[in-house]
């Protein structure tokens, strides 16, 4: 998997290329002229200057602002030949058909009514199509834009000679400008797919504040965010969002963080702790220092890659491409054909033009192109709304054939941090008296293991007093004064260093201490005076949401497997408590990818999941890598799949979600390549001879646009998918 560059704070590009047969054209023409770049806006010479910070907004990235002047452009070209199309549809053999039998107004017969209505249509709403036609013809190739051009310019060219040179009643104003009309209509829907931030996206788009405040020569200055410096110091004030990613320099308080993370709790941010932009400050206030600024944020990183996803190309839009080159071919043959034949059964030239006009009309693969990238846009949005991020469209199509996925084991199924898990007091002492001793002496401490044991008191309801004296003793533990009188907390080499003969007077905590390690436990002795009380041990903690993980992947037909350094006992026991089908213990770093490669040389799809720097190459070397949010930035870089929530439950939910995606691309490809299979003849005239039934060109018209709306609703009902 390709690491996302996001070391580059100017990571949003000016331009972002969509190369199906389609979109790729009606780039080509936008971006010559057509419409200017989005572009940031203008700073007064007074103020500094800075890219990144105007790309914070997608809405002032090239990469959304260009994409969006383009779908608003594209919608104005569809309203406006809509508009020009109602009327000449109504006095057209199709009004009638419906029961409008009015005769064209100001005494116009309908050829040149038609003629004055269709025209802005075909050479203003149809432009794109016809420069791009024309490019490619410049260039010797049939793409997409051909067919739609040879259709409106056949359509027209023939009702405009017949309408200053009647040979026939038949003109097909309506024709044309309906295929130009509904052609708009999804070529827009396509590039709103491609290009739309969002529902998702732009809710995190409006976490970040606008300004911010900044400490310039010792005084606060308030200031718009995009003039936020790398380096600068900001203060946070209670309530107040964080305004860019930094590090605390000063002060303390708790942060909501559930915007990323999912995680409803506040976390402690004190001195040397990352903040990131967009977060919520609780009740404290703090300083920071900026080490993250516009693209180069968390939150942008996070929009950027939903867009990327939802404009990037799936292997499966290969396929697409390639069968819509070779429909345009068998769709303009299937016109030539009708075209000849008829002439050559001796009927008129109106009969011929209009079955052949049919033919390549409703051959137009807009649904084809479609059928791809509506699914996987969608696709993208509903992951990001779950916490799901697909960095790109490839890493999503493999995420459906993922049949293994092999976990990390701490920080990924456990919590990566220690908690109390067990209290063994030696005979003639209670549970809560060890606890309390044990506490008490470590509240000064801020070693992890101490932490965890204060936090097992207080969440137990004890008390503490406060202690004196604190030392601590390296490679040993600590030691302190309680009421009085020394505890010792630590390994047997500190008792013994006291006095206390631990393998002697208490082999039975020495036993206890062994199964606690043997379990991947650190176990520690806790003595008052010269009386050891017992053992207190600490450990990483499964997460809770681990084994409806477990189960939820299982439930798919996944195989679920744990790669860890741990040893062996203390990972088959983690294993065993969440139901994991496969454990691989005690390997090294360097050796996960290996363990890897032997899954695949299996033949199995793997699916790695992890979130430190050693877990980085065996995402790599997995189909599809999921970084957990929380995790090292390398992690993140290297996966294809980003868990925003820090939840393992959050790997069933892709998959699902991927498969649903698959699922509805194989539906839509489907459809469009038969839909345009069984048309095309329909649309030459073969039932004609048996059964009278000829397809005037605005009906084939109206056709292809159905079905260009089937693979688009299709697409959406991805939205109602449970996942």
């Amino acid at each position: 998997m390709n690491p996302n560059t996001n070391h580059n704070p100017s990571v949003l590009p000016a331009e972002s290329s969509i190369d199906s047969p389609m979109s790729h054209s009606t780039m080509s023409h936008m971006d010559h002229g057509q419409m200017g770049h989005g572009s940031s806006q203008n700073q007064p010479a007074n103020q500094p200057t800075n890219h990144d910070q105007h790309s914070q907004h997608s809405e002032n990235s090239g990469h959304a602002g260009h994409g969006k002047e383009m779908v608003a452009d594209m919608l104005r070209r569809f309203f406006f030949s809509l508009i020009l199309t109602i009327p000449l549809m109504l006095y057209s053999p199709i009004g009638a058909s419906l029961g409008f039998s009015a005769m064209p107004p100001f005494g116009l017969s309908m050829a040149w009514f038609g003629l004055i209505l269709s025209t802005p249509v075909v050479f203003w709403g149809g432009w794109i199509f016809l420069s791009s036609a024309w490019v490619s013809l410049l260039k010797a190739e049939a793409t997409m834009m051909t067919l739609i051009a040879t259709g409106i310019l056949v359509s027209y060219a023939f009702s405009l000679v017949n309408t200053v040179f009647p040979f026939s009643q038949d003109v097909f104003f309506e024709a044309a400008a309906m295929l130009t009309t509904l052609s708009l209509l999804g070529h827009w829907l396509e590039m709103r797919s491609r290009f739309a931030t969002g529902r998702a996206v732009e809710a995190l788009l409006k976490l970040a504040p606008s300004t911010a405040l900044v400490i310039r020569n010792g005084q606060e200055q308030e200031i718009p965010l995009e003039q936020v410096l790398l380096g600068d110091e900001l203060a946070v004030r209670p309530g107040d969002r964080v305004p860019v990613d930094g590090e605390v320099i000063s002060g303390s308080s708790y942060v909501d963080e559930s915007m990323l993370t999912g995680e409803p709790i506040p976390v402690i941010k004190s001195s040397g702790m990352q903040v990131v932009g967009g977060t919520v400050n609780q009740n404290g206030a703090f300083h920071f220092r900026a080490t993250g600024i516009g693209a180069n944020t968390a939150l942008s990183r996070i929009v950027k890659m939903v867009q990327d996803a939802q404009a990037s190309r799936a292997p499966a839009q290969q396929l697409a491409d390639t069968a819509g080159k070779y429909l345009v071919f068998v769709a303009l043959g299937s016109g030539t054909l009708a075209l000849a034949v008829w002439l050559l059964l001796g009927e008129s030239a109106a009969f011929a033009f209009t079955a052949a006009v049919s033919a390549i009309v409703i051959a137009c693969p807009d649904a084809l192109a479609l059928a791809t990238p509506t699914a996987i846009t969608v696709g993208v949005g509903r992951g990001a709304k779950l916490g799901v991020l697909f960095k790109n469209a490839t890493a999503l199509e493999a995420t459906a054939k993922i049949d293994t996925v092999v976990f990390d084991k701490t920080g990924t199924l456990t919590e990566g941090k220690p908690a109390l898990t067990d209290l063994l007091p030696s005979s003639g002492t209670l549970e809560l008296d060890l606890l309390f001793v044990a506490a008490s002496a470590d509240a000064p401490s801020q070693h992890p293991l101490a932490e965890a044991i204060v936090n097992g008191a207080k969440e137990r309801g004890v008390t503490l007093e406060g202690a004196e004296d604190f030392l601590s003793l390296p490679g040993l533990g600590v030691s302190a004064q309680v009421r009085g009188q020394r505890v010792l907390i630590g390994n047997k080499k500190l008792l013994e260093q006291e006095g206390i003969d631990v393998s002697a007077l208490y082999p039975d905590l020495v036993s206890h201490m062994e199964r606690l390690s043997s379990e991947g436990k650190t176990a520690m002795l806790v003595a008052q005076g010269n009386i050891a009380l017992g053992v207190v041990a600490v450990s990483d903690q499964v997460r809770e949401s681990a084994r409806g993980a477990i189960t939820a992947l299982q439930a798919l037909g996944i195989k679920t497997v744990m790669l860890t350094g741990d040893n062996r006992k203390t990972a088959e026991a983690v294993a065993k408590q969440l139901g994991l089908d496969t454990v691989i213990a005690e390997v090294l770093p360097q050796d996960k990818v290996a363990q890897i490669k032997v899954l695949q040389s299996q033949g199995h799809k793997v699916a790695m999941v992890g979130d430190g720097v050693n877990d980085a190459p065996a995402l790599a070397q997995s189909d599809v890598g999921f970084a957990i949010g929380a995790g090292t930035d390398v992690a993140v870089e290297t996966a294809g799949v980003v868990l925003v929530r820090n939840d393992p439950s959050s790997v069933a939910a892709a998959l699902k979600l991927a498969r649903a995606v698959a699922g509805k691309v194989k539906q839509n490809l489907f459809w469009a390549v038969i839909y345009n299979l069984l048309a095309i003849p329909f649309a030459a005239g073969v039932l004609y001879p048996a059964y009278g039934i000829l397809l005037r060109p605005e009906w084939a018209a109206l056709l292809m646009s159905a079905s260009t709306l089937i693979v688009t609703f299709n697409a959406l009902l991805l939205n109602r998918v449970r996942i």
